[in-house]
Formats: C-alpha cells, sequence, structure tokens
C-alpha cells in the first residue's frame, strides 16, 4: 500500500519523572487526551474544551504484576503525522488522510505506551519488548462526565454470533448481569457521539464492556479457553477458562483501543480510524482480490418458479442462478449450506450437484463461486483449500465461529492467510466485528457480524429504524454482510415473518437504496433470481450499482432516523438515502460535483408506497452541482440515484 508523506514528521523528545500530565491535541485542536501517570496511568478526554471522559483507567498485567512501573522515569516522544494511505481495496475512500498526533510513553523495563489524536477520535495502545511468553490480563475502566445515552448490544457472557439490535438505553439502566461488545455508541448531553472499538486485534481477544461505577462502563474479555466441548457439527462450548484472557509472546503491540468522537452523526460514518489503524498488507500483489456482486440462494431457499425442473440444491438449480448472474453482470454465485457432501467433510460434492460440471458453466459465463464451510470443518480441513483452488473456486464463506476469544482471533487471522495464500477470497460469517484484517488481508471482504435481512425469516427485528442505525455504528468498523435485496416489501405494520419466502421491512426503493448506504465488499443479492426476472426495472438498477468506492460524503444524517450517503465510483456517482417510520422531504446539496452536466436517474418511493410498499416510481433528469434537488423518502422508505 502505497503512503504519500504530506509535510515533514516532526519528532520532540524528552525525559521526565512520573509524576507529570501531558497533553495531545488532534491536528484541528478540538479533541485533547490529557494523560497523568503519577500513581497509575489514567487519562481523560474533551472535545471543544467541555470534558468527555472524565477519567480513564487502564492498566496491563504480566503473570499477575503489572506492567506500569509507578513512578519511574521514562522518556515521552511526539509526533506530527500527515499522510495519504491508498487502500489495496476500497470500500469508501480510495485516498484516505492519515493525519494524526501522537504522544508515545517509553519506560525503562520494555513497556511503552502510545496514544494518537486524530480529528475525529483518539486511540491509545500498549506495547511490550520482552521476547518471553507471558499470561495476560488487561483493565480499562471507562468513567464518563454524565449518564450518557448508549446503543449498546446487551449479552449473557461472551458467545454469540453478535448479531443483538441495539437497545437505547442510558449507562446507569445497563443491565449488571450482562455484557455488551463493541462498537458501543454513546451521546453526550449535547449530541456528540463517541463510537467505542478497538483496531488490529491479533493473538488476542476482544474487549467487552459491562457496567461500573457511577457513569462508568468497565472492561472484560473473554477468558483464555483451556478446555472446549465441540458440539454438533458446528458449535463450540468452552469448559474450562484460564484466570488470565491471553498467551502470547511478550514482544510486541496489543491492540488499540479506539473512540471516535464527532460532532455531527455524518463524521462517524465518514470515519476511517479503524483501518488506518491496522497494520498494512505485507504485499502488494492484491490485483487478483476482486470484490463483487453475488447471486445467493439460501435466503430465498433456492425458490425458482415458472422453471421445468425441481428447485433444490442440484445442478439445474445452481446454473439457473450461474445464468441469471450472467445476464445480469453479476460476478459470482455462492452455494451456501448443503453444497458438499457433509457440512464436516467439504472435499465432495453433494451427489445432487456437479460441482466440476458448474464451475465450468460459470467460467463460460464469467461467473464465479464461492463455497460455504463452518469453522469446524475448514480447521480440520485446511488442506481442502488446495483443492476450492484447484478446482477454480473464488473464495469461501466461513460461519459460524460465534466466539471473540484469543483461540478464535487467531483462527480468522490463519483463515484469511490460508485463503490468501491460494488467491482465495474469505466473507466470515457467525463473525464478531471487523478490526482492520481487511488491511492486512485484504482478501477478506466482509463480515457478518450484523442483524441483517436473515432475521426477517423469523423475526421482527430488522425494522427501517434499525436499517437506518447500522451505518452509525457496527458499519464504521468495516465492510457487514447485510444481504440486501428482498423483493416482497411490506410496511412494519403489515409484515410477518416467512422462512420459506422471506419478505422485507419499508419500501423497495428502501432496499435499493440499501445497496448504496452499506459497504460490503460482497454484496449479496439475497432473493430469489426468479423474483428479480419479475422485476427486471429494479434489477437493472440494482445491477449497475459497484461494491467498491473512490469517495464518500454523507449529505444527511441522524443515528437511527434518516441518512444520505453519495459515493464515487471512477466518474459516477451514486446517492443512497434511508429513513425510519417517518416520511421526510430534503433538498440535496449537489455542489460536490464537478461543472460537467449530469444525467441523474433516480429510484425512489411511489406516491402509495406508504400503504404498497412495493410501490416505486423511476424518473431521468438533467442535474448538474448548482441543482437543487428535492427528494421525499415515505415511511420506511429510501430511494437510490445514479449520476453519470
Amino acid at each position: 500500500m502505497k503512503k504519500t508523506l504530506l509535510i515533514p514528521i516532526i519528532l520532540i523528545f524528552s525525559l521526565t519523572n512520573g509524576f507529570s500530565n501531558h497533553s495531545l491535541k488532534s491536528p484541528n485542536g478540538k479533541i485533547e487526551v490529557i494523560v497523568e501517570t503519577e500513581n497509575s496511568i489514567s487519562f481523560s478526554v474533551m472535545l471543544n474544551g467541555k470534558v468527555l471522559l472524565k477519567k480513564v483507567d487502564i492498566e496491563l498485567i504480566f503473570n499477575t504484576e503489572a506492567v506500569y512501573p509507578s513512578g519511574k522515569k521514562y522518556k515521552t516522544s511526539t509526533k506530527e503525522i500527515d499522510e495519504i494511505v491508498n487502500p489495496h481495496v476500497s470500500y469508501k475512500d480510495s485516498r484516505i488522510e492519515d493525519t494524526y498526533n501522537l504522544l508515545r510513553f517509553d519506560f525503562k523495563n520494555n513497556y511503552s505506551l502510545e496514544f494518537r489524536a486524530y480529528n475525529d477520535g483518539i486511540a491509545y495502545r500498549h506495547i511490550t519488548n520482552t521476547d518471553e511468553e507471558v499470561e495476560v490480563n488487561e483493565m480499562a475502566n471507562f468513567t464518563f462526565n454524565d449518564d450518557f445515552k448508549l446503543w449498546a448490544s446487551p449479552i449473557k457472557a461472551f458467545q454469540s454470533s453478535y448479531e443483538v439490535p441495539y437497545q437505547q438505553l442510558n449507562i446507569s439502566a445497563f443491565p449488571d448481569t450482562m455484557n455488551t461488545y463493541l462498537p458501543l455508541l454513546i451521546a453526550d448531553n449535547e449530541g456528540n457521539k463517541i463510537l467505542m472499538t478497538e483496531a488490529d486485534i491479533y493473538d488476542y481477544p476482544h474487549m467487552f464492556l459491562k457496567n461500573g461505577e457511577t457513569n462508568q462502563l468497565t472492561s472484560i474479555f473473554p477468558p483464555f479457553p483451556l478446555e472446549t466441548e465441540l458440539i454438533g457439527d458446528r458449535g463450540s462450548k468452552i469448559t474450562k477458562e484460564a484466570d488470565y484472557i491471553a498467551k502470547t509472546n511478550a514482544k510486541r503491540t496489543f491492540p488499540w483501543r479506539v473512540m471516535i468522537i464527532t460532532e455531527n452523526d455524518a463524521q462517524l460514518v465518514e470515519s476511517n480510524m479503524v483501518y488506518l489503524l491496522a497494520r498494512d498488507a505485507e504485499t502488494d500483489n492484491t490485483s487478483w482480490i476482486k470484490p463483487g456482486r453475488v447471486a445467493w440462494d439460501w435466503w430465498n431457499a433456492s425458490n425458482l418458479y415458472g422453471v421445468d425442473f425441481e428447485s433444490g440444491i442440484n445442478t439445474e438449480t445452481y446454473k439457473y442462478y450461474i445464468d441469471f448472474a450472467s445476464k445480469n453482470g453479476l460476478e459470482y454465485i455462492i452455494l451456501d449450506e448443503g453444497w458438499s457432501i457433509s457440512t464436516t467433510d467439504l472435499t465432495k460434492a453433494n451427489p445432487e450437484l456437479d460441482l466440476e460440471a458448474l464451475i465450468a458453466y460459470g467460467n463460460s459465463k464469467n461467473v464465479k463461486l464461492i463455497l460455504w464451510a463452518t469453522w469446524r470443518a475448514l480447521d480440520e480441513q485446511w488442506l481442502v483449500l488446495d483443492s476450492f483452488k484447484d478446482w477454480g473456486v473464488a473464495g469461501v464463506k466461513i460461519d459460524f465461529m460465534n466466539r471473540a476469544d484469543q483461540w478464535m482471533v487467531n483462527f480468522y487471522e490463519k483463515a484469511a492467510k490460508e485463503t490468501a495464500k491460494r488467491e482465495l477470497l474469505v466473507d466470515f460469517h457467525g463473525a464478531h466485528k471487523p478490526t482492520g484484517l481487511r488491511r492486512a488481508y485484504p482478501n477478506v471482504v466482509s463480515y457478518e457480524g450484523v442483524c441483517g435481512l436473515e432475521h426477517n425469516k423469523w423475526s421482527k427485528r430488522v425494522s427501517p429504524v434499525h436499517d437506518a442505525t447500522l451505518p452509525f455504528i457496527r458499519m464504521v468498523c468495516g465492510p457487514m454482510d447485510y444481504t440486501p435485496g428482498a423483493m416482497r416489501n411490506f410496511q412494519p405494520e403489515k409484515f410477518t415473518p416467512n422462512f420459506i419466502r422471506p419478505a422485507s421491512q419499508g419500501t423497495r426503493a428502501h432496499q435499493v437504496a440499501l445497496f448504496i448506504v452499506y459497504e460490503s465488499g460482497i454484496q449479496m443479492f439475497a432473493d430469489s433470481p426468479t423474483n428479480y426476472e419479475r422485476e427486471q426495472e429494479t434489477t437493472d438498477f440494482l445491477a449497475e450499482i459497484p461494491v467498491t468506492w473512490d469517495e464518500i460524503r454523507v449529505l444527511e444524517a441522524k443515528v437511527g432516523e434518516y441518512i444520505i450517503v453519495a459515493r464515487r465510483n471512477g466518474d459516477r456517482w451514486f446517492i443512497g438515502g434511508l429513513t425510519d417510520n417517518t416520511e421526510r422531504e430534503f433538498t440535496l446539496d449537489l455542489s460536490f460535483l464537478d461543472s460537467k452536466d449530469y444525467k441523474a436517474v433516480v429510484m425512489q418511493d411511489g406516491i402509495n408506497s406508504d400503504k404498497f410498499a412495493e410501490d416505486y416510481k423511476i424518473t431521468e433528469q438533467s442535474i448538474s452541482k448548482n441543482t437543487e434537488f428535492k427528494i421525499t423518502m415515505k415511511k420506511g422508505g429510501g430511494f437510490g440515484m445514479r449520476i453519470e
């Protein structure tokens, strides 16, 4: 990945004792971190001179002994960094400004602590330089300035598919018996936001939070698993835990603890902090990585109709999916659960389908295949990836990890590494949040870890309000495999879950907008090819929407209520908008366009979509950067716009 240095790096070194406070400000001066080192390490965070985090106490513990050497002398160094990062694969911006100020403490016992202040947040991490294996524990207590509002994901213990819809509550109301996984969004009394998450996690568990003392959230981690019981063909249960969270070599950096801090909600969606804090790829050989769109079988239960064969997991059905993908310019189809002879044996295909013939047929149509696998099967059969490569498979969807302890975090990296060796894409399902692994391994094209459209098969969780919340929390961490594209659409009061013939809440135009608003390197067309073919006008609009982007601009935004996002791919712009259950009208500012004249193709809610959610209209008009473009989104609605 190419980095361009914009200004010289300024380094300042000083030597001090352990009784000083140190200040670090963001480049624009709005965010300030004040670090105290007298008897322990703590820091506070201010925005525009007002306290957000009153005190954050942190500690790293090796073999039951605190690493921080209280009262010892240390060196401090500061840097001012201003660079440009060009991602190998871009889902938001192909040119990212990496601008921050750095403060580092170096102690004589081979322990260091590093802070970075960006214009949109702060982060810190521990660094140790002792070449020995240690048992690690870590502590972080985050005390806020008041009883702020949270958007949290409460779960018991740590094992989960990490698909809990966000619950709004105050810090004081967070249940004592529950943990929340990250990301977690916090709003202060003036509407400023703090998104708490992590970056660059390797050989280490994820952090969870629980209720602490007054106005406090405190860290808690999955313990290191000593014994694990395997359940069924895909599950696991940790039956014996260590009294430490990780066992690791102490010559390393530890994960970044990230607080993205914004004055307005749009800045959350535009933030690249998680990506910037992740380590870079060790190779520039990434030209083979081809993100794309996928015709997917599982959500729609392979429901084809008007055909002369029985649909299901068989050769004829998947040829139909390939034909549909080819006709509409989609790059992939996925063969989900059931393609292999069993869920535990990935070496042979289900006898009902001719995998070799399907791969050859897909190649003739310029459509590649992605295969589903449980993590358990893959962990027992890593060499099957050689077969996948030899067969001509493009990638693998790995499912049901449902854990975030050190062992499972290492599984993710191994999966990314082993697939990259064979030039295979990987999509993680049953997954924890992304933390930047895709920067080190750009073949990691998406993660689930989101309450996505699949929940409509059995619940009413995925509402327009939920859809308008995800971009501000989960998506800030990285691409999410939400799997949009429902063609049966209902207003929430008329929606009923259906496992075999699933539908969505909200309008048809709302579903179309998801393809623009939501980031994923492998965007699933979740519904039946037959449904798309019966609604070719919608399908034609969707088929024009790419999955990689060069630039993002958030035009309107309020968490859980509405969002309008403009994205550029080459010389074309796409704008997508979502609203909750309230009808809204906006006048779009198109001044980001250059001085050319453009044609806008707009798919928006029809006049009757508040009653019949599948009602929409498509219009065309000439626009320019000076056009004041008015758009109405009906309740549960949205719109998509292509500008060219």
